[in-house]
């Protein structure tokens, strides 16, 4: 989800007054990371030795001197990495919730293994990024940025490693960003032939069939996509995302909101206005960040919403891991509640 969308969340600087690190110095340090260091020459996959290229959807022709092996990365783009058996050194992004658990952007991956550099928006330690001394930097691209680098250290950040980035907005649809981080996966060393890749790719496609076949079999049911939060409750548009878009082309049928704010991601209404637009089901933003049901129960306008008081209110998991696996699970999920779903709008 777009920056405008994650305003609302808990922000904080990273920045350590005086900077412990010259950063002039560790970029002489870099200079050769493009080298296998840090976990005892174990290679990822891909070559051994030679050069690394993986021109990315920014258009950038990124490379490095050999395949990378000290990588750092958004943390929903290394939760997918990881499900292909590519591993991560560090990660930013939100990784563990309050209470120390993963949070649901980790995925399967074990958190207590990685080097947390940020865990909130505009959080990003540069220092401790610098001492991984990174080969690579992966993260998502929504519109055309790097996904949760803060544009106030992007500059350091982008000098200490190449970086590349996947797109997940704008005009690519869900099937095509999943096909663009395999490739990236693959690049790094993942095998795409194996049998968990390829069982996983399986039942993605036949998780796509099920919800082709549970709109056709229950049509007519309108889909809002919302997030809370204190003070607002926005309602997106499914034109902007890629998971949204790819459900539209498997026949979902969307609430599409009027005002869109600025950057079209979104129409942001106040509480007492959440009930404009009536929908049968409404997929609810299931970040961290967030307001979940348990927490709207404390707004008076969220209970009175037909697909609320219908129990048709079912999570949305708002920046998919972009693996077979865990988009698999997305899609499942959908079709049942497409095909259990009741027109009460």
């Amino acid at each position: 989800m777009p920056k405008s969308r994650t305003s609302s969340f808990t922000r904080r600087g990273f920045v350590a007054a005086g900077g412990a690190l010259g950063l002039v110095a560790v970029l002489a340090a870099c200079g050769g990371s493009d080298s296998a260091k840090g976990d005892g020459g174990k290679d990822n996959g891909a070559a051994a030795s030679g050069p690394w290229t993986f021109k990315d959807d920014l258009g950038k022709d990124v490379s490095t001197k050999s395949t990378p092996k000290n990588i750092v990365a958004f943390t929903g783009t290394a939760a997918a990495l990881y499900d292909y058996g590519v591993p991560v050194k560090g990660v930013f992004g939100p990784t563990k919730t309050a209470d120390g658990k993963p949070d649901v952007q980790a995925g399967s991956m074990d958190i207590s293994k990685v080097e947390i550099l940020g865990n909130v928006y505009d959080e990003f330690n540069v220092e401790k990024y610098a001492a991984l001394q990174p080969d690579l930097l992966v993260t998502n691209s929504w519109d055309g940025t790097y996904w949760y680098v803060p544009e106030a250290s992007k500059d350091k950040i982008l000098a200490l490693a190449p970086a590349a980035a996947v797109k997940v907005g704008g005009d690519v649809t869900l099937d095509k960003a999943l096909e663009r981080t395999a490739d990236l996966a693959k690049s790094l060393g993942a095998d795409l032939n194996s049998k968990k890749v390829v069982d996983s790719k399986t039942r993605f496609e036949a998780a796509a069939a099920k919800v082709r076949e549970a709109t056709k079999a229950n049509p007519g049911v309108k889909v809002l996509v919302g997030s809370g939060s204190d003070a607002l409750f926005y309602a997106s548009t499914p034109e902007t995302a890629a998971d949204l878009k790819y459900f539209k082309q498997l026949g979902v049928e969307f609430v599409t909101p009027e005002k869109l704010d600025e950057g079209g991601f979104f129409e942001s209404l106040s509480w007492e206005n959440a009930g404009k637009y009536k929908a049968d089901v409404i997929l609810l933003d299931n970040r961290t960040g967030t307001l979940q049901p348990e927490q709207l129960k404390a707004k008076p306008t969220w209970g009175e919403l037909p697909a609320v008081k219908a129990g048709q209110v079912v999570p949305r998991v708002t920046e998919p891991i972009f693996s077979y696996d865990k988009c698999a699970q997305i899609l499942e999920d959908l079709a049942k509640s497409i095909q259990s779903a009741k027109k009460v709008s």
